[in-house]
């Protein structure tokens, strides 16, 4: 086949054609590891190859995605399509066949946004439906749903054992902490007046038996603790030792730090991080970096002394903050200049750019297992 072809016009005007520049792209297998990157002009999830910071392909996802993960597996990768608290579905990829697989239909749970994959389950908010629940993949079923009461619950992060959840509510100006306990056992009703007859000594007709199901399981429950924190409440990370949890407050600019065991606010730091996206630790904890929607710096904080340490140069505003697992970069997805920032963790520099789609926002990681 000839690698072009000429077509001649009147005037002795030429327009050649590449037959190559045509054809599509050869796909490339995902790699073992990768990076997700959401576009949320472009409505897609771009895989990268984090080893050459190449984008490898590209899947279709709804209008307005906001948050991305990965399962346990690293096979399949789950979409937040948030619209301001009025979609109701999450996209659904094949990261392995690059390709979108059906929605899942949240019904009712309207403003999918925060999203995390624990213990099997994917867990997410519905902020407008003032609420969190978890999907399981395996049944293809939503199996638990909570109201938290609060105005815009945007945010989550489910511990390991999956035993306490922590949210933040934006509007609300406040940090859910729901915790699963036992309930109380029922008390047994009261004994019926005493009756002659067989089996009244025993607990028969006429006992005073206990009611069904009260010798049983223990039945669990979740408690909710609310903790008033800075206005505008939204990026928070957990402390890799479990202990403290940090959120960044947009509207005042500050770091609101909770003591997790004590669940109250122990300090309050003026970061000046106005307008603040997200916050996360680094791998390590020694380090929590904070982007903004309005400024161009990202603010670094040093988590043991709690006192600014840099403010990097990365663009004219940013969300999305990943640290890469074995804590050698962070990724920040800077929306209004179209890139991903790569950030190396030991010199705190900026050393390249990820061409991943328009306005660049939600990040995760993927590991095939």
């Amino acid at each position: 086949m000839p690698a072009g072809f000429r077509c001649f016009l009147p005037g002795g005007v030429v327009l050649a054609f590449s037959l190559t520049a045509m054809q599509p792209a050869i796909a490339q297998t995902t790699p073992q590891q990768s990076l997700l990157v959401l576009s949320k002009h472009d409505h897609a999830l771009s895989i990268v190859d984090p080893a050459t910071l190449k984008v490898i392909a590209h899947a279709p996802v709804g209008q307005d995605p906001h948050e991305v993960i990965a399962s346990s597996d690293g096979k399949t990768a789950y979409v937040s399509i948030y619209g301001g608290g009025a979609f109701h579905v999450l996209s659904v990829i094949d990261l392995v066949g690059q390709k979108a697989l059906p929605d899942i239909d949240l019904g009712a749970l309207n403003g999918p946004h925060g999203l995390t994959f624990v213990g099997g389950k994917l867990w997410f908010t519905a902020e407008g439906a003032k609420a969190i629940g978890s999907y399981d993949p395996a049944s293809g079923k939503i199996d638990w749903i909570m109201g938290t009461g609060q105005n815009r619950t945007h945010m989550i992060y489910v511990t390991a054992d999956q035993k306490q959840i922590y949210t933040t509510n934006v509007a609300s100006a406040t940090v859910s902490i729901l915790e699963k306990t036992a309930r109380p056992p029922m008390a047994p009703p009261p004994p019926p007046k005493m009756q002659h007859g067989p089996g009244a000594a025993n607990g028969g007709p006429g006992g005073p038996g206990l009611g069904p199901g009260m010798n049983g399981p223990p039945q669990m429950d979740w408690t909710q603790t609310v903790i008033p924190v800075g206005k505008g409440d939204e990026g928070f990370d957990v402390s890799p030792d479990g202990r403290e949890l940090w959120t960044a407050d947009a509207q005042d600019g500050t770091i609101s730090i909770v003591d997790i065991p004590g669940k109250k606010v122990v300090a309050t730091l003026p970061a000046k991080v106005f307008g603040a996206n997200r916050l996360k630790f680094t791998t390590d904890g020694k380090l929590a970096l904070i982007s903004s929607l309005r400024d161009a710096d990202l603010v670094i904080y040093d988590t043991s002394s709690r006192k600014e340490v840099k403010r990097v140069k990365i663009g004219h505003g940013a969300a999305g903050i990943l640290m890469q697992p074995d804590g050698a970069r962070a990724f920040i997805s800077c929306g209004p200049d179209n890139y991903v920032a790569v950030l190396d963790l030991k010199t705190l520099e900026v050393t390249g750019h990820i061409d991943a789609g328009g306005e660049p926002d939600g990040l995760a990681w993927a590991v095939q297992q």
